[in-house]
């Protein structure tokens, strides 16, 4: 949060929860895509994008490194995600029971 603002914890809930509710109110790809690159900057978009992937991989049982080198994120963001996607508060899950589609290997990505 920025530390000039001067919300209350139930404001900042009340706007969170107007965000999430418009994202929810989207009812295709191209809605999303729409709003998220009205909402977000370039990079900001990118980095959505790339912690997304990171998490598909991350379901491959693929090392870090080997993450980083496909996708040129952070070993440090890919550790972020890991964690969340394991103690978090169950979105990634949610959202990967619910877009599940058969897993993609990479090129060089050995199949078990």
């Amino acid at each position: 949060m920025k530390p000039n603002r001067q919300d209350s914890h139930d404001e900042r809930q009340r706007c969170e929860d107007e965000l999430f509710e418009a994202v929810n109110s989207l009812r295709s790809v191209e809605e999303c895509r729409n709003f998220f690159r009205d909402l977000c900057t370039p990079a900001e978009l990118q980095a959505l994008v790339d912690r997304w992937q990171v998490v598909e991989l991350l379901q491959q049982d693929l090392p870090y490194r080997k993450i980083h080198d496909l996708t040129g994120v952070s070993v440090t963001t890919i550790g972020r995600v890991a964690r969340f996607l394991h103690d978090g508060f169950g979105g990634y899950e949610t959202a990967l029971a619910r877009t599940r589609r058969p897993r993609r290997r990479h090129a060089g990505t050995p199949s078990h």
